[in-house]
């Protein structure tokens, strides 16, 4: 299977399935120097965690990490990290009756039509367990961007269809969804208790801001960082749209109201959400991501399956009822990612310029001595 690395400098390659032993990532690229422990990465792991929520999967996991390379008395050595989460509450047994059944909104089916095999136990590789591993990583790479002091932020701004009144993003909020909005949040857990009740699940909309990102970063024409940032978004599964700044509602703009007008003093907005031409501005990043309802649901639907006859089917098992709030550390991992990467593009792009700059200026002084 191919397409399991992200990353130019900072390269992530992510293993691991729902029902195997264990899932984790592979960090290559991260410079040395960096204060690492497995506490540093724990947090994040522990926001993603099953069984913390009351729309979230029973299925219990500690998902404690265990750094097995790259550090050396709680730094990093520029060498590969390799970090790994070991599986102890998988049940494989809840998921037998999915064994020749697709479910309806899953990769159950595409899996198996590309490559004609797949494990049925969770979903394996295609399931939101392997989130974990990028959570892991993306922890990892918040310490680097850290370093330069720029922070990822994801807030719940919709779900269910109930929108916040506010979309400020409130990472000390003391709520599930990192949201200030206290009528929101009181909603929104009523819905997922009906949703829970009725057997079906709900989708909703995160937004991510990044802040303190330094003007430059971003590598066109085809590597612009509001593009990364949207393959790196789009490649968590549950992930259908992505907009950057005013997104969708900038089509609906003239261009004097759309554009960020300038001053001496700064932007006099962010409609570009901190992104011109595939570059940072030095605003805040501001994106949001739509997030599609879970799509095992114990309500009967019609479905195929692998020898093509019809048949229906109601999805038991752990499952949670939305990605949100869960989905939050995940989008966070995947922004830093692309953050560090960039930033560490831009840095070796620099030292080059740097280093061909003096070597040319050694060069002049020398002539100059001989003439």
């Amino acid at each position: 299977m191919a397409g399991n690395t992200f990353g130019t400098v900072f390269k992530v390659t992510t293993w691991g399935e729902s029902h195997g032993p264990a899932l984790g990532a592979v960090i290559d690229g991260c410079p040395p120097g960096i204060a690492l422990s497995d506490e540093d990465i724990q947090h994040d792991l522990d926001r993603r965690r099953p069984g913390t929520g009351m729309g979230s999967s029973s299925r219990k996991e500690c998902d404690r990490v265990r750094i097995l390379s790259g550090t050396f008395e709680g730094k990093t050595t520029g060498t590969p990290l390799s970090l790994m989460i070991e599986n102890t509450d998988a049940v494989s047994r809840d998921y037998d009756h999915l064994r020749t059944v697709f479910r309806p909104g899953h990769g159950d089916f595409t899996y198996f039509k590309k490559y004609g095999i797949r494990d049925h136990r969770g979903g394996g590789r295609s399931s939101g367990r392997e989130t974990v591993a990028r959570v892991a990583a993306g922890a990892v790479a918040k310490r680097v961007i850290a370093t330069r002091h720029i922070t990822v932020s994801a807030a719940t701004v919709e779900l269910g269809g109930m929108a916040a009144v506010t979309s400020r993003y409130a990472t000390d909020t003391a709520n599930e969804f990192a949201c200030p909005d206290s009528d929101a949040v009181t909603a929104w857990r009523k819905r997922i208790a009906d949703a829970k009740t009725a057997g079906d699940s709900l989708g909703g909309i995160v937004e991510i801001t990044v802040t303190g990102c330094p003007p430059g970063l971003g590598e066109p024409v085809f590597d612009k960082i509001d593009a990364d940032l949207a393959k790196a978004l789009m490649s968590i599964g549950t992930v259908k749209c992505v907009e950057i700044g005013a997104g969708l509602s900038a089509a609906r703009l003239i261009g004097t109201e759309c554009n960020d007008e300038m001053t001496d003093m700064g932007f006099l907005s962010n409609n570009a959400g901190g992104v011109l031409a595939g570059i940072t501005t030095g605003q805040d990043m501001v994106i949001r991501i739509a997030c599609k309802p879970i799509p095992s649901v114990e309500n009967p639907q019609r479905t195929l399956d692998i020898e093509g006859r019809r048949t229906m089917i109601s999805t038991t098992g752990r499952h949670d009822v939305s990605v949100i709030p869960r989905i939050l550390p995940v989008a966070e991992a995947m922004t830093a990612i692309v953050c560090a990467d960039h930033l560490l593009r831009q840095e070796t792009s620099r030292l080059i310029v740097t280093k061909v700059t003096k070597k040319r200026n050694t060069a002049r002084k020398n002539v100059d001595m001989r003439e």
